[in-house]
């Protein structure tokens, strides 16, 4: 089916913070418990914020956070986060990005986030590069720890937009993580993976990606050049 919307993940997909997001984690337990995390292991793999900070402090502190204590650190990694993503010298908008974004706005593609940042952290991360503008809606990782339920509540948000629910069949997911792939593929969406992240078009073919691109130069699956009727 001709796709309507098209939803973007954003770290190693729409940009690379040059290591912002683990820069306010550090700091965020440095300034709660005088420990500055090393949460590495946790960023890359597509997994949501929240379960980056639970996990994280599992393997600091050595047991899960009271409710109490995650709001608080959520809180706090937030409070950095704006400073850590300004002061970055390694920010910078993925090959590709901007021209596309620009394109399928331009011919009136529904664009939307699917990420596992929570809502705030999106949107501050997109804001430095003047992003933020192309996104009318999205599924972020303050709605779900699992990705294939963040992308459904994208999906139903799509719908609130358009006064119509969404079929999801219209709608490519696009991510640069076999995790951005398998939501897709579970919430009926076509997966687009995009091997400007950590994985390369081999490892996104392989985890059942319907199309693979190296980068966001390439054109995007059934996108026409004209409008979207």
């Amino acid at each position: 089916m001709k796709p309507l919307a098209v939803l973007f993940d954003i770290d190693g997909t729409l940009i690379t913070t040059g290591g912002a997001g683990a820069r306010s984690w550090r700091e965020a337990f440095r300034d709660l418990y005088g420990i500055p995390a090393d949460i590495g292991q946790f960023t890359d793999s597509g997994i949501t914020d929240p379960e980056v900070g639970r996990l994280t402090f599992v393997a600091v502190i050595g047991r899960d956070p009271t409710p109490v204590e995650m709001a608080a650190l959520m809180t706090k990694r937030l409070a950095q986060l704006p400073r850590a993503v300004a002061e970055s010298q390694g920010y910078r908008v993925l090959d590709g990005v901007e021209e596309t974004l620009r394109t399928l706005s331009e011919q009136g593609y529904l664009l939307g986030l699917t990420t596992g940042g929570v809502e705030a952290a999106a949107h501050i991360k997109l804001a430095r590069a003047g992003l933020n503008h192309y996104f009318s809606f999205g599924g972020y990782g303050s709605d779900s720890t699992d990705r294939a339920e963040l992308t459904r509540c994208a999906i139903t948000r799509a719908g609130r937009v358009l006064g119509n629910r969404l079929d999801a069949r219209r709608i490519l997911v696009v991510g640069d993580t076999p995790k951005d792939v398998d939501a897709a593929r579970a919430v009926g969406a076509v997966a687009v993976g995009v091997a400007s992240g950590h994985y390369s078009e081999a490892e996104l073919r392989k985890e059942g990606a319907d199309y693979v691109l190296a980068s966001l130069q390439e054109p995007l699956p059934g996108l026409a050049a004209s409008a979207v009727s």
